[in-house]
Order: C-alpha cells, then structure tokens, then sequence
C-alpha cells in the first residue's frame, strides 16, 4: 500500500511540475512576445536586443544546474519539489506586460497567431526535457523559449503576408471607391505634430480622417482605412512612417497621395537607415508618388531637407511642383558659411517668437505677410506649423479661416504640452520627443518658462541615433548644463556622453541618476517646489528602459 502511495505520490509531483512549466513558460513568452512586437515583429531586431543586453534566463537556469548536482544525492521527489517552488517564485516576480507596462503588450490576432503556435511547441518540446535522466536539459527548456518565439515568427512570415495582402487590397479598394483627398505627411521627425496641426485647421473646414497617434505603417493605416473611413470624409490625413527603403513607396500605393509634406530629414531611425543620404531617399518616395500622379498636388517641404543631393535634384526638376519653406538662410556647419534654400517664390519664416500664450509667426508668402498665433511651444512647433499652413492655403482655404482655426489649437499631448499644476509647479511634457531639435528646442523652452523658479529636466536620452549616439548626446548635455538647475537621468549607462556634456557645462548644478521613472518621480514628489518648471524629455518603450533582469 505504501508503494501505491508513493507512485501516486510521484505522479501528483509530475504534474504539479508540468503545470508549473506551462504557467512560467506562458509569462516568460509574453515577456519576449512585448519585445517582438515593440520591434514591428522582425525577428533578426528581437535577436539584436537580446544580444546587445544579454536578455537571457541566469537566475533559474543557474538554480536549475546546481539542483542537477543534487539530484545524484538527494530524492527526485525532492528535487521536483524544489524546481517546482523556482517556478513558482519565478511566475510571481515576472510582470504581465498586458498590464505593468508603459507601452502594454496589445493581444491582436497576428500576436495571438504568433504566440500560440509558439506556445504550443514550447509544451511539447519543453515538458518532455523536464522528465529526461539527463538533469541539465532542464536548463534547455527554460533557454529556448526566445528561439522558438523567433523561429515560430519566421514560419509564419508567409501566411502573414498573404493575411495582410488580404487587408491591404480591402483597404485599397475602399480608397479607390470613396476618393477623399489624401494628404501624407513623412519626416524623420514633427510628422505626427504636423499631422495633429493641419487636422485641426481642415476639421474646420471639412470632415476629416487622421491616421491616430503614431499610427503610422501599412497594417496600422490599413485598419484605419477599413474600420474608420466613410463617405462623409473629404480629407484624409495619413502619417507615413518609413524603416527602409521603399517604406514610403509601399504606403503611397496604398494611400495615394494628393498632396506629400516631408518635415525633415534625420537621424530617427538612423540604424536602420546607415546614412543620411538613404534617409532623403527614402522620405522623398513621397515627393515622387505626388509628381506622378495625374492632376497631382504640390509637395510641401521644408528647406532643411534641400540639404541632400537627391531632394535637392528632384525639386529642381521639378520647381512648380514644390512648396518650400523655412527660413531665408541657414548655417551649413561643414562649410561654415550660409547656404539659402529659400528662393523668392518659396514660403519665407520671417521671425518665430515663443510667448508666454505660445507662438508667434510671421511669415511671408506670394507678395503677402502674414502673422500667425498658435497657442504651442517650442520653436521647432512654428516649423511645423507653417509647413500645415501652407498646405491648407493649397487646399483652398482662406489665409483668415486658417489662422482663426490655429488660435483654438489644443497643445500636442506629450509634445511640449506645458501644463500648471495645482501644486504650483509646471509641467512641460515633451515625452513622446525623440530627436534631437526637438530635444534642444526644449530645454529652450526650460529656459524661457523658468525665470523665478529652479529648471529641473527628466530624460533617459533619445535611442536609434545609430554612430551620432555619443556626440548628439555629449552636444545636448552641454546644453542642458547651461539651462538646468537639476537633471535627473533615468538608466544612465545609455547616455554617459550626456552626463559628461553636462557636468562639463554645469560644474555647480545637481545630476541625480535613477534606474526609472519611477524612481525619478518618486524623487520629484519629495523634493519638487513651488516655482519649479519640470521637462520630461522623452519616455522611452519598456525594451530600452527597463531591460527585464531573468
């Protein structure tokens, strides 16, 4: 009787050992599957992230092999109980990223397709490791979670491309059968702002769509399309974002444009771009879908990307088919001379003022000036202003019904969106920033509101700056050690060229260093006072931030 006990016993252990398995192997795949995602599903960036930040399972892995010595000497049963108790600890610290996260992970159905299959293989593969003779082949099923998430993803890449091809061509047909002038809008950076200004000033002309967000790739722009876009709709307003060459291209064929605006050409993205000049390239697809479409629009572009050989080539080729504008000369800091972009029949920034009730623009436009008064800060966001001025004068509408409707602009959430608080402090939250003139344009800003109180700058730097990390970091730094009273940088080995700019520069200010935001705001709320202007420049996805410690 005591042996049946004992088998009985022993079979409970297995179970209880396999449901331990299936609950930290679905928690830990999550984990990678929120990583996945945040990296547009390519696979080969998931890889590069676990590489770059040595993501791999040490904690278990390493209890696992020292109990694999013990399990010579003591009782397997034992041993089951003691890796089951692991499990178990590991499945109560590892967080959900469905809810404990900043940018939570989204269950949509290519995420569930991916995830499942995933999950399934894992159980058939991983269960039967945990019963073998051969104690250290647990450890495998623990490590190969990540692979088989990759390798699954991979498999699946050509029924996605067929399921997509499906919604694409959905989309595409209701385009072509509703018609609405189509307006596109790329840049490495101000596209979003852009998109947000020129929605409001056609919202009151028209019913208007706006791609929502950062929405901003095929699939994104699709669903839009699909569920959202009806007849009522004059004008729809759609944010291109581009990873690669032929990024723009490929959306314009799906959204064809009557009208492109091109911000501007940087280093967002610049790692998967290489150079500049793939860069100017790639964002000037646009340009070209709107010269070769039939009774096309104009290209509404700034001077600064006329910096580049390609743009620079189309635009002369083509003169009555672009809108320039910006200021009338600029510094080319290579040269070291000024270099004007701007010719007589171009949009001229005449003086951008940043006011206490926000900007003040006065520009100069086919023999007209005009002044312009929008209630934003930063002086990059009158840039971005003019650039949907002038879009809307090409639309038709009047220059009067344009800067009325810019007066009742609501600020750009989390894009120098400056908010009092009752505490008396002022937030400046410029958390969705992520380039370097807008980085800069902030801490302008700090300057200006923080004349009677101490400035106070939260950022953990900026990311996919590619070879110009170090110097546009240490430049910002130095920047920042002039304007700040106290900076607080969160998950400082990132930036240590922004921390050496700034202690180069503000010998006597205050450098606090955090692991989060969290910690940062837990700073804030003991030490914050009355008067103090408070940036937060820049939040970045939990995958740069908080690197999961396994």
């Amino acid at each position: 009787m005591l042996e049946i006990y004992k088998i009985a016993f022993g079979y409970i252990m297995y179970l209880a050992l396999s449901f331990a398995y299936i609950v930290f192997s679905l928690k830990r795949l999550m984990t990678y599957m929120h990583v996945l995602q945040q990296e547009d599903y390519e696979s080969s960036r998931l890889l590069k992230w676990m590489l770059k930040n040595n993501v791999f399972d040490k904690r278990l892995s390493s209890t696992l092999f020292i109990l694999g010595v013990f399990w010579f000497f003591l009782p397997v049963l034992f041993i089951n109980f003691l890796i089951i108790f692991c499990f178990a600890i590991v499945i109560y610290k590892e967080k959900d990223p469905r809810k404990h996260s900043k940018k939570k992970l989204v269950i949509t159905s290519r995420t569930k397709r991916i995830f499942l299959s995933s999950y399934l293989i894992l159980i058939i593969i991983g269960i039967p490791l945990l019963y073998n003779s051969m104690p250290w082949l647990w450890i495998l099923s623990v490590q190969i979670i990540p692979f088989v998430l990759i390798v699954t993803n991979i498999l699946l890449e050509p029924l996605e491309k067929i399921i997509q091809k499906s919604y694409w061509n959905k989309a595409h047909n209701k385009i072509q059968e509703l018609q609405p002038k189509i307006i596109a809008i790329t840049g490495s950076y101000g596209k979003t702002s852009v998109k947000h200004i020129l929605g409001h000033i056609l919202k009151t002309h028209a019913s208007t769509l706006i791609t929502p967000g950062s929405v901003n790739t095929p699939m994104g722009i699709t669903r839009i399309i699909r569920e959202e876009l009806d007849e009522t709709h004059k004008y729809f307003i759609v944010e291109m974002g581009a990873y690669g060459s032929g990024s723009i291209k490929r959306l314009c064929e799906l959204t064809p444009p009557h009208m492109g605006i091109i911000t501007s050409i940087g280093h967002a993205h610049f790692e998967r771009f290489k150079s500049l000049d793939t860069v100017s390239e790639t964002k000037f697809e646009l340009a070209e879908a709107v010269i070769n479409k039939e009774n096309g629009g104009k290209v509404i572009i700034h001077e600064r990307t006329l910096r580049f050989d390609y743009p620079h080539k189309m635009k002369a080729e083509n003169k009555n088919k672009f809108i320039v504008c910006g200021e009338s000369s600029l510094i080319d800091a290579q040269k070291q001379k000024e270099i004007s972009y701007i010719e007589p029949d171009d949009l001229h920034i005449k003086e951008i003022k940043q006011m206490p009730d926000g900007l003040h623009i006065d520009i100069y436009w086919k023999n007209n000036s005009y002044l312009i008064e929008v209630p934003l800060y930063g002086i990059h966001h009158g840039h971005n202003t003019v650039l949907a001025f002038a879009t809307a004068m090409e639309l038709g509408l009047s220059a009067e019904d344009i800067q009325t409707a810019l007066r009742s602009l609501p600020q750009i959430t989390h894009r120098l969106d400056v908010k009092k608080q009752p505490d008396g402090t002022t937030l400046i939250d410029d958390a969705f920033n992520s380039n370097p003139i807008g980085f800069r344009a902030a801490l302008d800003l700090l300057c200006v509101l923080s004349n009677s109180g101490r400035a106070i700058l939260i950022t953990p730097g900026m990311v996919e700056l590619g070879i110009t990390h170090d110097q546009t970091h240490h430049e910002l730094g130095i920047r920042a050690g002039e304007v700040c009273d106290i900076v607080i940088v969160v998950n400082p080995k990132r930036i240590k060229s922004f921390i050496y700019g700034f202690k180069s520069s503000g010998e006597n200010k205050t450098l606090i260093e955090v692991n989060s935001f969290t910690e940062a705001s837990q700073w804030l709320g003991k030490n914050k006072k009355d008067g103090d202007v408070i940036l937060i420049e820049n939040d970045l996805p939990d995958m740069y931030e908080s690197i999961p410690k396994l």
